[in-house]
């Protein structure tokens, strides 16, 4: 696998020229540094998503139910208001290099989107990702909030791949603990204290009928439908690509 990292670094970062340079990042990867970080940038459905504040890297799970929501979202475009329409709204929840939004951005020219981010560093990164996929600066807005703190509108979707990890399951690699933050990471007692607190204030965010998109171990597909419940939601849980019960949607009653 090595081998094949060191092959797409050579051509992604150094176009195929074995300098002084290279060598160096090799020596990074064998340590263990992801090579998302490396190269410094990773796609994302049809995105180049920049990394240069070093968010959480984004994985092919969260690729996978994006894509699903983006299906969903095209589904319904608009939505009536009289006799004119309004343009879907979408927030970003807890955003770090906002992969999830721009790709919704990208692919539905017709929808506008909001980024909430508790990371300063990573807001700079957003606003990059945003230029290098063409999105127009007056379909967004990107917030330093924690959770919903600096949020201000209703929306028709939540998305959000929060902190979510349970250290009690220990399945995390070693080399993610290590580069990766950790603030993105790891979710209170079993992984489920971020996850409760946006289920909590999100109907407070949504118009009638929105939905909550929540990315999550599968472990936590039970508490998280009672959660919902208990917020007046419908909760329905899917798989990803693996199977994996991997993401939940939540719709607001």
């Amino acid at each position: 696998m090595q081998s094949q990292e060191m092959a797409w670094l050579l051509q992604e970062k150094y176009d195929g020229e074995k300098s002084v340079a290279f060598f160096a990042d090799c020596k990074r990867l064998a340590l263990g540094e992801p090579l998302a970080y490396l190269i410094g940038h990773t796609p994302f459905l049809n995105c180049k998503i920049w990394l240069d504040s070093r968010p959480l890297i984004p994985r092919p799970e969260t690729e996978y139910w994006t894509e699903e929501a983006i299906t969903t979202i095209r589904g319904g475009a608009t939505l009536p208001l009289g006799f004119a329409a309004k343009p879907v709204r979408v927030l970003d929840l807890c955003a770090g290099s906002g992969c999830i939004g721009i790709a919704v951005a990208k692919a539905l020219q017709n929808t506008l989107v909001d980024f909430a981010e508790i990371d300063q560093t990573h807001l700079s990164t957003i606003e990059k990702n945003l230029k290098e996929n063409q999105i127009d600066a007056t379909r967004y807005h990107i917030f330093h909030s924690n959770l919903f703190s600096t949020v201000v509108d209703k929306y028709d979707y939540i998305l959000s791949n929060p902190p979510y990890v349970d250290p009690a399951l220990d399945r995390i690699e070693e080399s993610v603990v290590t580069h990766e933050p950790y603030l993105a990471l790891f979710g209170g007692e079993r992984g489920l204290e971020v996850i409760a607190a946006i289920v909590g204030a999100a109907p407070l965010y949504l118009r009638s009928g929105g939905q909550l998109w929540l990315e999550h171990e599968p472990e936590q597909s039970a508490a998280i439908a009672k959660l919902g419940a208990t917020h007046h939601f419908t909760t329905t849980t899917h798989t990803d690509q693996y199977d994996i019960e991997r993401y939940s949607i939540l719709v607001l009653q």
